[in-house]
C-alpha cells in the first residue's frame, strides 16, 4: 500500500528516477580503460581530432550501457531498480529509471520514453546536496532538451532539496541505528 500518493489524478504522470550509474564489474578492463582514456582525450583534443575521438567514445559507452546487468555484476544497478520499485509503491505512479553514466537508459532516453505516455514527467534524483555536476547541470540540461522535443508535456525537475529536510531524514536514520546498538 502506498504511503504517500501524489495527487495528480488530472494528469498522466510518470516519474523518472535519475541515478548516477556505475560500470559493470565484468565489463572488459581494456574497454573500460579505453573509455576513460577517450573521455579525457576528447576534452583536450583539437577540433579536427575531437570528432573521431567522440565517435569512438560514444561507441564504447553504448557498449557499456547495453551490457547485461545483474546483482552480481552491478549491485548499484540492482539497488537502483529496487529504489525505483519502492518509489512506485510509495507514490502510486509509474517510475522509469535513468542513469547519468555507464548504464541504460540514459537520461534523455528515459525522458523520451516517459513523455511518450505522459502529460507530466517528474524528474527526481537521490543526489541530495548542491554542488554536483549531474544534479546542477547535466540533469537540468537534459530536462530542458526534453521540453523542446516534447512541447506538449510538462517536465518538472524536483530538485534541489531542502537541506533541513535532508538533515532530518539523516537524523531519523541515525536514530534508527542508534536504537539497535
Amino acid at each position: 500500500m502506498p504511503y504517500y500518493r501524489l495527487d495528480m489524478s488530472d494528469l498522466a504522470t510518470v516519474i523518472v528516477l535519475v541515478m548516477h550509474g556505475e560500470p559493470p564489474r565484468d565489463f572488459p578492463r581494456d574497454a573500460l580503460g579505453e573509455y576513460f582514456a577517450l573521455h579525457e582525450r576528447v576534452a583536450s583534443a583539437p577540433p579536427e581530432q575531437a570528432r573521431a575521438l567522440r565517435e569512438r567514445l560514444e561507441a564504447v559507452e553504448a557498449r557499456m550501457r547495453a551490457w547485461p546487468r545483474s546483482e552480481a555484476n552491478d549491485p548499484f544497478y540492482a539497488g537502483s531498480v529496487a529504489l525505483a520499485r519502492a518509489l512506485e509503491r510509495a507514490t502510486g505512479l509509474p517510475v522509469r529509471l535513468a542513469f547519468n553514466e555507464f548504464c541504460a537508459p540514459s537520461v534523455p532516453e528515459a525522458l523520451d520514453q516517459a513523455a511518450a505516455s505522459a502529460s507530466r514527467v517528474m524528474v527526481v534524483s537521490p543526489m541530495m546536496t548542491p554542488g554536483g555536476t549531474h544534479a546542477e547541470s547535466d540533469i537540468p540540461r537534459a530536462v530542458e532538451a526534453a521540453r523542446r522535443r516534447h512541447p506538449g508535456v510538462e517536465f518538472v525537475y524536483a530538485w534541489p532539496y531542502d537541506l533541513d529536510e535532508v538533515a532530518a531524514f539523516l537524523a531519523r536514520q541515525l536514530r534508527r541505528y542508534a536504537a539497535r546498538a
